[in-house]
Parts: structure tokens; sequence; C-alpha cells
């Protein structure tokens, strides 16, 4: 389960940062990714301290974690942000 749930959320990871990457200014799908990403970050930190580790990729399995969180919380900024990345003037 350990090796499982790591290479499941590497692909994701590579996917993730591909579409963030790509649709930067597509707000809806920012929001989208960044909650997917967060149930991710919430498995992978469940598996990790779960699981009987194996394969000796803790180092890394962990890192893709704390990583996670970064994305996700660039994704929900992206997502939730004001405006269009222009200025706006309030009278």
């Amino acid at each position: 389960m350990f090796t499982t749930i790591f290479w499941i959320l590497a692909v994701w990871f590579i996917i993730n940062l591909i579409w963030m990457w790509n649709k930067r200014d597509d707000k809806q799908l920012q929001k989208t990714l960044g909650w997917v990403n967060v149930v991710a970050v919430i498995a992978g930190f469940w598996t990790f301290y779960a699981a009987t580790r194996v394969g000796n990729i803790e180092t890394w399995f962990n890192v893709l974690n704390y990583v996670n969180i970064v994305i996700a919380a660039t994704q929900l900024y992206l997502g939730y942000r004001n405006g269009d990345g222009h200025s706006v003037k309030h009278a």
C-alpha cells in the first residue's frame, strides 16, 4: 500500500503541475485542482503515518507530501484571488 499510494501521488503530482501551469488563468480549474490536492495531501500523510513503510522511499514520500501542500496553497490562491490580474480602482 505504501509504494502504491506513493506512485499514485507522484503521477498525480506531475499531471497536476502540468495542468496548473498551462491553465493558470482558469480560476475554476485552479479551485478544483487545489481541493483535489488537499484530499491528496490528507491521503498522503495518512498513508505515510499509518501504513508500513517499505522500499526506502519514505524520505521522498514525505517530500512529496510537503511539496503538495505548497502546490495546493498556490492553486487555492490562484482560484480564489480577486480580480483578473489587472489592478482595480475603487471609488
